[in-house]
């Protein structure tokens, strides 16, 4: 009864503590210099929220998508240790992950394929090559030195190219604006949990650079639930760096180094029992770039290379040949971008990109006695040019439009088409839509793994979205709600091999007799749509913040038995509240709840996974204007749920810690 007061309470009080936009912020934000660029303006607040997920620093007014952002405020206030964490307080966003912290963590945006949402560290694309569906592994990004989090949602292929159907999650990390300047964080709690922030930098000159580095661990929980018979803990382990420099050369010039380092160890289960075997996994980011302005500053240009290296492998200690599996995904990408201030209220933003992807993969047996096979490789190139046009022809009304071509050199060209616009009205309330296209060229694994097939086509999909905002009493009530649908056409499934099939697909490529166990085909039509409504509220030193998404994901394959079903693991109905107070004598106090409605684990919508309520509490105390105590109890009532069958959830944990910013 009383989560169910606490649930209703919240649901009613509408949307700061974990606020979609940064709380101290002003609400109304005067354009940024037309000819800005990403790389000089990342880290800008100009008086207002800058979003810098659409590759250009544009205020949050001015973006016809449906946009999140946290700032560092926001972040802080959550304490929330991993991104994930953070992005499921967010409209749109649900999460399955199987068991406890580093598991396999999987994010959709409004109901989209995990690996059709792009990840963004500092303006490197992320993925990996050697996954299975080329995507990114959220089980391993903490939040570490991030000041700025945002979340774009619908397809943004036209900027962010092949895999961007579902939305563009964008971390920045921080950049120096003193001589000297330097951030900790020091937590501990269940389950011998324990997790070090710290990071130092400085501007002196024409150098501003800053490092930072955390260290996670955790005894975490049993990855398959104790009501399949999980009894005994799988821990995790976690350590990342991040870094980033840039030097001023001459007026208008300058060099732009950033890296990103992570490495981890998690214990994992059978998808039956437990087990010994554990996964490390190593990522490694790094970009180099050269920013330079021409005709006076109206035209900025950048030249950068990013590389991405994604190592992954699995052990047994049990096993004669303890390794299990070794996979190794690489990204090297060739950038330019610049854009020009044609006039006043109009900007053209263009680049080319040139990505070259490679891939290796093997299983060895457990067997000794059997050969280590040769490992699966595969090497893909694409190169893209786009561009995007936005204009201001009247007062307060922003119009975009954009194209994409990509050659790819398995599947030719494909041009794609975006266009949106906002209306800025004087009585506070923003009008949005926007339409874009997107397209996801196979992966490497699917065309050339063992259950590859070279004969894939790209999925392809178009959506688009309306949606109102309102604000009143100069931003203190905001409330708004947004509208979108999205299809996808030739989505790519794995389709399982039975002993007596004679499917010629179900062989190895090349042979009539050797059968091997599945494959992946072009065979899926998916359909979303849905309703995504928040509001926030402050009076005085109380701040209220409350989201709702209504999304339907289902398959519209026609013809097969689950056409009309559920996409498996994505909740219809999700829900969040908070509510938090400032005291006069320095300490803040608040609690949140989240609540997930019913969704099924298999696409025949026969394993169900039961809807749940968490509920947080919240405090943080002001010790001085540098540093501040803070702790938190989550899922304060231990419910019992799960976001993929059999797989453990964390119960009620307590955590306290300490922060200081200098």
């Amino acid at each position: 009864m009383l989560k169910s007061v606490l649930f209703s309470t919240f649901l009613l009080s509408t949307a700061a503590y974990s606020t979609a936009h940064a709380e101290e912020a002003p609400q109304e934000a005067p354009a940024p210099d037309a000819a800005a660029s990403t790389s000089t303006v990342a880290d800008t607040d100009a008086g207002g929220i800058l979003v810098t997920a659409t590759r250009f620093a544009t205020p949050l007014d001015q973006v016809p998508a449906s946009v999140t952002v946290l700032d560092k405020t926001a972040i802080d206030r959550s304490q929330d240790i991993g991104v994930t964490e953070l992005l499921l307080r967010t409209p749109g966003i649900s999460v399955s992950r199987n068991g406890g912290y580093g598991t396999a963590t999987s994010l959709r945006i409004r109901g989209a394929e995990s690996d059709q949402t792009v990840v963004v560290i500092d303006g490197v694309k992320l993925n990996d090559p050697s996954s299975t569906g080329g995507g990114y592994n959220f089980a391993n990004l903490l939040v570490g030195d991030a000041s700025r989090i945002e979340v774009l949602r619908g397809p943004q292929s036209i900027l962010w190219g092949s895999q961007a159907i579902g939305g563009v999650v964008n971390v920045v990390t921080a950049m120096p604006t003193k001589t000297l300047e330097g951030s900790f964080d020091l937590e501990a709690g269940s389950r011998e949990t324990v997790s070090a922030r710290a990071a130092i930098g400085g501007k002196t000159g024409p150098l501003a650079w800053r490092i930072g580095g955390q260290a996670f661990t955790t005894d975490g929980i049993s990855a398959i639930s104790p009501a399949f018979g999980g009894k005994e803990a799988d821990g995790n382990t976690n350590r990342n760096v991040s870094g980033r420099a840039v030097l001023d050369l001459a007026q208008g010039i300058s060099v732009d180094l950033r890296g990103y380092y992570a490495k981890s160890r998690v214990e994992i289960d059978s998808t039956t029992a437990d087990s010994l075997d554990y996964s490390l996994n190593k990522e490694f980011v790094g970009y180099a770039g050269l920013n330079f302005d021409l005709l006076d500053g109206r035209f900025r240009n950048r030249v950068a290379y990013a590389y991405t290296d994604t190592d992954r492998d699995s052990f047994n200690p049990t096993r004669a040949r303890p390794q299990s599996f070794d996979a190794a995904g690489k990204n090297r990408r060739f950038e330019y971008q610049g854009s020009f201030a044609i006039a006043e209220g109009w900007t053209l933003l263009a680049g080319a990109e040139n990505e070259r992807s490679r891939f290796r993969s093997v299983s060895p047996a457990a067997s000794l006695a059997t050969p280590v096979p040769a490992p699966t490789r595969g090497q893909v190139e694409i190169t893209s040019v786009y561009g995007q046009i936005a204009a201001e022809p009247i007062a307060g009304l922003t119009l975009n439009a954009g194209l994409r071509y990509d050659d790819h050199d398995r599947y030719g060209g494909k041009t794609l088409f975006a266009a949106g616009g906002v209306w800025r009205l004087p009585t506070g309330t923003l009008l949005r839509a926007s339409y874009g296209e997107g397209f996801k060229a196979p992966t490497l694994y699917q065309l050339f793994s063992e259950f590859g097939n070279a004969a894939l086509d790209p999925e392809q999909a178009k959506g688009w979205e309306a949606g109102a905002e309102q604000r009143l009493f100069d931003g203190k009530l905001a409330f708004g709600a947004s509208y979108f649908e999205r299809k996808t056409t030739g989505q790519i499934i794995f389709n399982s091999c039975t002993a007596a099939s004679t499917v010629p697909l179900c062989f190895v490529p090349g042979s009539t007799t050797t059968r091997r166990t599945g494959y992946y085909s072009n065979v899926a039509r998916a359909e979303a749509h849905g309703i995504e409504a928040q509001g926030s509220l402050t009076l005085g030193r109380l701040n209220l913040d409350g989201n709702y998404s209504w999304t339907v994901s289902d398959d519209r394959s026609a013809g097969t038995a689950t056409f009309g079903k559920w996409l498996p693991r994505r909740p219809r109905n999700e829900a969040n509240g908070s509510i938090s107070y400032d005291w006069a004598f320095g300490l803040t106090t608040g609690a949140a709840v989240r609540w997930s409605g019913k969704s099924y684990d298999n696409a025949a919508n026969t394993t169900l996974l039961a809807a749940y309520t968490l509920v947080d509490l919240r405090a943080e105390y002001k010790l001085s204007d540098a540093v501040r105590f803070f702790a938190r109890a989550e899922n304060l009532f231990d419910e019992k749920y799960m976001t993929a069958y059999r797989y453990g959830t964390l119960g009620r944990s307590i955590y306290a810690g300490i922060r200081g910013r200098f």
